[in-house]
């Protein structure tokens, strides 16, 4: 195991009896000591909670030992309003009184001018990875630390559990001339780190200029653990990531929404239900036929309530994970995409290929168009992803 970074607080090692503390616990426990003496602004959403559902934002209003003045909301809002590719605006939370400032779709200059307006002398993040490059609070994160850099402010990285474990990361990595909101730097598809983790990585190898960078770890948090281990309550961190197992599947079957059949949005299953009018049976048969590890397909039918195919029954699959350890959400992903295009004539990408953004390039969809196979495409990124393995195992902080 690595020593702690500097400006990495190490939680002790984990043990059979140890209960996971997350970094705003251990925070707490302190006394806010690593905030004493400036006034502080968090980036949070609805998941900056401690253990028993209190708003992180509303225990550091109440206390006296930290001058918390105002939160910065990212995409979906500060207290969870808004649905995907909204935002709150700017308002006074009625709670606390405390302002808050909009942050989505703003980085760079613009951002660092939020972060100048709001006079507060460090900026913390505290929100609920899913353990995705697509997930776009981690380039939240990125993209708060570079303004912050800018603005000449401190930068606090509250960690909590990747819920899909930390073991490994799998899948493409992304192409710089692909960057995007869902991708703004070269790291793979399930990255497999922590949001202080992946704070380090940023900072060290992509930032135009490190930003005074404070971490607080975990306790007793395992890179084996899944999020049912660490006994946290789960908060659905965006409005179609509603439990754990959403967040299982979801760096796989996210690649979805770059084609034409339903991710599942608008029902109880979002990216463990996918289909299309015109699927049948056939997809889950071919993919069942794969016997790729730790996973089941049931041919399923749903009624989308809103998104792709809204109030029409339409055929596909149910992923039912049955053996999470030796379960590849990317590889999965990966082949249903394959056996999809195989068995329904229908199949096609979105006409703006969103799907390139998602994967980082334009390798898997060339290569699907191409007749390959699940293990051809997944044999293609491997080098990649092993330099990516390489550089992120130097800024890992947990066992």
């Amino acid at each position: 195991r690595p020593p702690p970074a500097p400006g990495a607080r190490a939680p002790p090692p984990a043990g059979s009896g140890h209960r996971l503390r997350t970094g705003f616990e251990r925070l707490a426990a302190s006394g806010y000591a690593s905030l004493r003496g400036g006034r502080v602004g968090v980036v949070t959403n609805p998941t900056g909670v401690t253990r028993d559902v209190r708003h992180i934002v509303d225990v550091m209003h109440a206390d006296d030992r930290v001058d918390l003045t105002a939160v910065f909301g990212p995409e979906h809002g500060f207290r969870g309003t808004a649905q995907a590719g909204g935002s709150e605006g700017r308002y006074d939370d009625p709670a606390t009184g405390l302002p808050v400032y909009d942050t989505y779709l703003k980085s760079g200059q613009p951002l660092a001018d939020v972060f100048t307006a709001s006079g507060v002398d460090t900026v913390v993040f505290d929100i609920q990875d899913a353990g995705a490059r697509f997930y776009t609070y981690i380039w939240t994160l990125y993209d708060c630390m570079e303004a912050a850099r800018l603005a000449g402010k401190r930068f606090v990285v509250l960690d909590r559990p990747n819920p899909v474990t930390g073991r490994a990361a799998l899948g493409p990595v992304l192409h710089k001339e692909f960057a995007t909101f869902v991708g703004r730097q070269p790291i793979a598809q399930a990255h497999g780190m922590t949001v202080a983790e992946l704070a380090r990585l940023f900072n060290g190898e992509f930032l135009t200029r490190p930003v005074e960078l404070d971490t607080v770890l975990m306790s007793g948090w395992r890179r084996s653990d899944f999020y049912d281990a660490s006994g946290l309550p789960w908060v659905p961190p965006s409005p179609n990531m509603p439990t754990a197992d959403s967040a299982l599947v979801y760096s796989g079957t996210c690649l979805f929404e770059g084609t034409n059949l339903s991710e599942g949005r608008g029902t109880t299953r979002p990216f463990e239900l996918l289909g299309a009018e015109g699927v049948d049976g056939r997809w889950a048969a071919a993919a069942n036929g794969l016997g790729l590890p730790g996973v089941y397909f049931r041919e399923a039918y749903f009624a989308p309530t809103f998104s792709k195919f809204e109030g029409k029954t339409v055929g596909g699959v149910q992923i039912h994970v049955h053996d999470r350890a030796a379960y590849d959400p990317v590889r999965t992903g990966i082949a249903l995409l394959v056996t999809a295009r195989k068995v329904w004539s229908g199949f096609a990408w979105r006409s703006d290929n969103w799907i390139d953004k998602l994967t980082g390039s334009t390798q898997v969809r060339t290569m699907i168009d191409a007749g390959a196979d699940t293990d051809e495409v997944v044999a293609a990124w491997q080098d990649e992803l092993g330099a990516f393995r390489r550089t992120r195992k130097e800024y890992l902080l947990y066992r």
